[in-house]
């Protein structure tokens, strides 16, 4: 089995209009560009009168190499949400209102195939391997997950912020 090693663990909230099936897609569509692979592993909806609350579990996964993967899990909270009809534009559109909360965890995962998992001695090569053999290719694959969650957390918010305040 591979070693997963989480390395960062972010939060963002945004409250009031937003468009729900656009940033679904921009979401998915920011993951897929770069040759992630997006899995939906759950989603929950539970109604409460007009309102909605809905979770949405997300896993984004991609091989950087015969020996790394970049793995991301997105859990979206969206309490109280309701339909709205605003103007922008001159035009009627149909929006949604709410708060949205979501945690984004990426991980590293070493030996994504488990090749080095046969034995102790072999785990134990495999922490040698990773710690004085390849050290700062570890700390470059590290930095790039740290850098693609909170590119991603800054740019949903954003994207999240231009559409409410159209």
């Amino acid at each position: 089995m591979a070693e997963k090693e989480e390395i960062i663990k972010e939060k963002m909230e945004h409250e009031g209009l937003f468009d729900l099936k656009a940033m679904y897609v921009f979401a998915h569509n920011w993951y897929i560009e770069p040759g992630f692979g997006v899995t939906e592993e759950e989603y929950i909806e539970k109604l409460k009168g007009d309102a909605r609350d809905l979770v949405i579990k997300w896993k984004a996964t991609k091989d950087v190499s015969d020996y790394f993967k970049f793995e991301t899990k997105m859990k979206y909270e969206i309490e109280n949400m309701t339909d709205v009809e605003v103007e922008i534009d001159g035009k009627r559109k149909q929006m949604n209102k709410g708060k949205i909360k979501l945690e984004i965890v990426g991980a590293l995962v070493y030996d994504k195939d488990g090749k080095w998992e046969s034995s102790a001695y072999n785990r134990f090569m495999r922490d040698v391997y990773n710690k004085y053999i390849i050290p700062s290719r570890v700390e470059a694959m590290k930095q790039e997950v740290r850098r693609r969650v909170t590119t991603f957390k800054d740019d949903l918010k954003s994207f999240l912020n231009l559409t409410a305040r159209r």
